[in-house]
């Protein structure tokens, strides 16, 4: 119960956090779309930074609750953010949100909790620093870096959703790298000695330029869901892989694992053709260049 209750509060403050980042980035112009100068101008937002703040709790939490938990039993919880964020949203700015849009919402985060509980994580612990079972993590950055290129040179809503799928994959490969450091330094060994706490914020870093990226090319229920999609997926591959753990594998709970993933998609797609879209007429503009 004081796990659910730590995820759960951890979820709240990121969903927070992501609402007030969304709302500085998406004041950016579009040409700072994966600059780094993106975030060297955000940092002058008090507005930005608030949210900063407030997902730096929320992962300060979600780290505590990933070193007393499995990855896989931590991840779905921490994805209901995006519940959090739309409600924040829905709230602060009086955005209308629809029944298709709730339906999406629900089936994201319904998606991700069928997936766990038909799956039924358990047992594993960390490798060795040097173990090949870190080499799990290399197609992940494979499949991050394909999501930005696929992205790239697509409408404003497909970049959109494919930067944010790419954070929210480098999100997961986060969790993993936080997990095994605090496992590291509970056990009394020495973390400086490892190369996870070093790699950690240069994948954190990334990832949240990716996902600056995505707030700023569209509004939050476009941007949002396919990293709340993204990361416990993630988190549950490399769980199994790096951490060893164990999944149920009987038909019940593979029919109920794939329903799970099944709802995931289903819902960011409904999400992904929500009618908000702003930016609409810079989109205009761009096209139009584009196209003599």
């Amino acid at each position: 119960m004081v796990i659910i209750l730590i995820s759960l509060v951890a979820a709240c403050l990121l969903g927070l956090g992501f609402v007030a980042q969304q709302h500085a980035a998406y004041r950016r112009p579009l040409e700072e779309m994966l600059h780094p100068r993106l975030l060297l101008d955000l940092i002058h937002m008090p507005l930005w930074l608030a949210g900063i703040g407030l997902m730096f709790c929320g992962q300060v939490l979600g780290a505590v609750a990933l070193q007393r938990a499995d990855v896989a039993r931590v991840e779905p919880l921490l994805a209901t953010n995006l519940l959090f964020a739309l409600a924040a949203a829905h709230v602060i700015y009086q955005e209308r949100f629809g029944r298709m849009l709730r339906l999406g919402a629900v089936l994201v985060c319904g998606g991700v909790a069928l997936f766990l509980a038909a799956g039924q994580p358990r047992g594993g612990g960390p490798p060795d620093v040097v173990s090949l079972r870190w080499l799990a993590a290399l197609p992940v950055v494979i499949v991050a870096a394909a999501l930005v290129g696929y992205g790239w040179r697509r409408s404003l809503r497909v970049k959109a959703v494919s930067l944010a799928a790419a954070a929210g994959v480098l999100y997961g490969l986060q969790d993993v790298l936080t997990r095994s450091s605090l496992l590291t330094l509970s056990g009394g060994s020495n973390v400086a000695a490892t190369w996870q706490p070093y790699v950690l914020p240069c994948v954190a870093v990334v990832g949240l330029l990716l996902n600056q990226s995505a707030f700023d090319a569209a509004p939050l229920q476009i941007s949002l869901p396919a990293t709340t999609a993204a990361e416990p997926i993630t988190g549950i591959v490399l769980g199994v892989v790096v951490f060893a753990e164990r999944l149920q594998t009987g038909s019940w709970p593979l029919a109920g694992q794939v329903a799970g993933l099944v709802a995931m998609v289903a819902g960011n797609v409904i999400l992904g053709r929500s009618p908000f879209l702003a930016k609409r007429a810079q989109a205009d503009v761009r096209s139009a260049e584009e196209a003599r």
